[in-house]
């Protein structure tokens, strides 16, 4: 499989000195042309990768041996090189799409100005580019829906627009931090399946981060699990009930289940020891 990117020992610290705070410590991963999610409480820095991988972090310090997206080094690159990689070679979904969408500009035009600022070129051809990506993600009458606000729409149109936006200037990478969390079951799995169509038809990788077990296990390929802000397990997808790291297994047992033992559900009781990777602890 082809090695898109390329991480070892990614490190984000917060502050200087005796006040120093690492939200991200020697985080290593390669992503191919497949799905990779990232799980974890709250807090324990799915998020702050992602966006450690754009650089979109500028009170951080981000650090590490190596940061590389298909030979290119993001760790040295500079701003202005970034600016050409972010969106059209990397594209980040946000989690809601309602703070994510310019409130006075409408969708369709948002979605060709993102391809308009990549790829220079007229503005019928960007509109037309816009119009043919709210087809892809299923949206029925896309040219009503192009003249619509973002406040005239619902919340899962809103994440299909934002899917639009960020699959129009063609990426290679895309990070998409908890596409999903806001809509309900059935959108939900809307939603995923045209991003999962989009991504094999297109061969695109996908970093999803989420908090959902049962997302990413039956939706990606491989899943890394963090805790306190480095991968302690990492495991392909399918094999996700057979985890042997204390923490991973805590988060399972801690899931209820349909038809399951309708006792209380078990609170994880954190252990020093979970703050160190499954190699090191089997060690």
């Amino acid at each position: 499989m082809e090695t898109l990117m390329d991480i070892r020992n990614l490190c984000v610290t917060y502050g200087r000195g005796a006040g120093a705070m690492q939200a991200v410590r020697n985080v290593s991963f390669t992503l191919g042309r497949e799905r990779l999610g990232i799980v974890g409480e709250s807090g324990s820095g799915k998020s702050t990768i992602g966006r450690a991988l754009l650089k979109l972090l500028p009170t951080a310090t981000i650090t590490a041996d190596r940061m590389d997206f298909m030979g290119t080094d993001l760790v040295r690159t500079s701003e202005r090189r970034m600016l050409d990689i972010r969106g059209a070679r990397i594209s980040m979904i946000l989690q809601d799409p309602k703070f994510s969408l310019n409130p006075v500009q409408r969708v369709g035009d948002q979605i060709a100005e993102a391809y308009a600022v990549h790829h220079r070129g007229a503005r019928r051809a960007a509109r037309e580019k816009a119009l043919e990506m709210l087809e892809a993600v299923q949206i029925r009458d896309p040219e009503r829906v192009y003249r619509l606000y973002p406040h005239e729409i619902s919340g899962g149109m809103g994440q299909r627009v934002m899917i639009a936006m960020m699959l129009v200037p063609e990426p290679e990478v895309i990070i998409a931090d908890e596409p999903t969390s806001a809509l309900d079951v059935t959108v939900r799995m809307k939603v995923l399946g045209i991003l999962d169509t989009l991504v094999r038809e297109r061969g695109i990788g996908l970093i999803m981060i989420s908090h959902d077990l049962n997302l990413v296990r039956n939706f990606c390929d491989r899943v890394l699990i963090m805790y306190a802000g480095q991968v302690v397990e990492a495991l392909p997808a399918a094999a996700l009930r057979d985890a042997r790291h204390a923490y991973t297994r805590g988060l399972i047992a801690a899931q209820p289940h349909i038809g399951g033992d309708r006792s209380p559900l078990p609170v994880l009781r954190r252990d020093e020891s979970w703050k160190r990777p499954l190699a090191e602890v089997n060690a």
